[in-house]
């Protein structure tokens, strides 16, 4: 790992979220270095996605602190984290079904714009000039995940698996630092996952974009990732590379299944 690498992009320290006397995390301290693909992983209910809702803002914690190079994000309002350098994709990918394949990821494309979405609709010279330089730069993140045939096609009309390679080119044409994945590949077929985990290295690697991701599909992280968090009803009960892991007994206990993996 080199000295950038080793540097935290994103960090938190005793994070913790209560829902009444529901507590969905608890002393949580993540630390996800610059260019590392990291995945969080845990059963269902462990607070996998309570933790992404914390780290854009949409939901307050209830103790903890959360930094994203070096910033307090506490201090960051939730429509302001885009700008800040994060996107993510929604386990449930909230397409806009009526509009082209091109427009959805054009909605992403205006978190970079300066005259914005209403001023675009006034059809000033600046809006119009923008909307073109928008408009390429949407044409090539959806060329980079493999729809540039697709651009003119209706999202509502793509398969699961265009629809989530749909929503990964909306969240990557604002040119994120930090690339927060919520169940990429859920529903996608075999092939498709190995599509998928391709696409992540490369955003990775050519690109220099971060990755946070949780997901079910285990061998599709022990796949991509460089370092593995495990959470277990809202508290860290491992971390280490993808084999440190999946030897961890307490992980087996609580997620793996006993055997599984156990050579990984």
């Amino acid at each position: 790992m080199t000295a950038l690498q080793s540097m935290a992009l994103l960090e938190t320290q005793a994070l913790g979220k209560k829902f009444g006397g529901l507590v969905a995390v608890e002393n949580v301290s993540l630390r996800v270095a610059v260019g590392q693909i990291h995945a969080l992983i845990g059963p269902n209910g462990a607070g996998k996605t309570t933790m992404l809702n914390l780290l854009t803002r949409i939901v307050e914690p209830s103790e903890g602190l959360v930094y994203f190079d070096g910033h307090d994000m506490l201090q960051c309002r939730p429509h302001d984290v885009v700008g800040r350098g994060i996107s993510r994709i929604f386990q449930h990918m909230e397409l806009f079904p009526q509009l082209t394949a091109i427009d959805n990821v054009l909605i992403g494309a205006y978190s970079m714009g300066r005259t914005g979405f209403v001023h675009s609709l006034l059809a000033s010279k600046a809006a119009r000039d923008e909307r073109m330089d928008l408009m390429e730069r949407a044409r090539q993140a959806l060329a980079y995940v493999g729809l540039a045939a697709l651009a003119e096609q209706l999202a509502g009309t793509l398969t699961g698996g265009q629809g989530r390679l749909l929503g990964l080119a909306r969240a990557i044409v604002s040119a994120p630092r930090l690339l927060l994945l919520d169940e990429l590949v859920a529903g996608l077929n075999s092939q498709e996952r190995e599509d998928a985990g391709r696409l992540v290295r490369r955003l990775r690697d050519e690109r220099g974009i971060t990755v946070l991701a949780i997901e079910h599909d285990m061998r599709f992280i022990m796949g991509i990732a460089d370092r593995i968090t495990v959470l277990d009803f809202g508290r860290m009960i491992a971390e280490g590379t993808p084999a440190e892991v999946s030897r961890n007994p307490a992980v087996i206990e609580a997620y793996l299944g006993k055997g599984r993996y156990g050579h990984a």
